[in-house]
């Protein structure tokens, strides 16, 4: 087995959970088109450097984009998660977030915040923030949505 491949004993367990070749053209071999998912997920590679031992990437990718429209792989992952459950694996009071995914601020990198007379530039800037500055509520660009906050709002705000 190589690196980023399933084992025997994963195969077992995903294996039934995936659809069943269609007519027509022999269908590659759907282990083989898993493995090239997973390598090209934990290598972060482009679609096109995938090695060719999993044949072409064009058709790998054709398969990926089908499989996750159709389902494929939130079926895998509910399955897996049910199972884990039962066997009591999984802790559902904790969440986790994966953070390589989440994109920050300029500023979180140490670049300078937009600031317009003090006040960060910001188009959800609500009514709030504008009367703690001492701003009249007209004297900034509010968003289509914090606008309808603000005119339901008493004026004494």
């Amino acid at each position: 087995m190589k690196r980023h491949e399933l084992s025997d004993e994963q195969w077992a367990l995903v294996e039934p959970l995936l659809p069943r070749p269609r007519t027509g053209r022999k269908s590659r071999d759907p282990r083989t088109m898993l493995n090239a998912m997973f390598w090209l997920l934990h290598t972060g590679a482009p679609w096109r450097d995938l090695p060719e031992r999993f044949g072409p990437w064009k058709t790998m990718y054709n398969t990926f984009s089908r499989w996750r429209k159709a389902g494929v792989f939130q079926r895998i992952l509910d399955a897996l998660q049910i199972r884990l459950d039962r066997e009591g694996h999984i802790d559902w009071n904790q969440w986790c977030i994966d953070g390589t995914h989440i994109r920050a601020s300029r500023a979180a990198a140490g670049a300078d915040k937009k600031v317009f007379g003090g006040i960060p530039k910001n188009p959800l800037t609500t009514h709030w923030a504008a009367a703690e500055a001492g701003l009249d509520r007209n004297s900034i660009w509010l968003s289509d949505k914090a606008r309808g906050v603000l005119a339901s709002l008493p004026q004494s705000m």
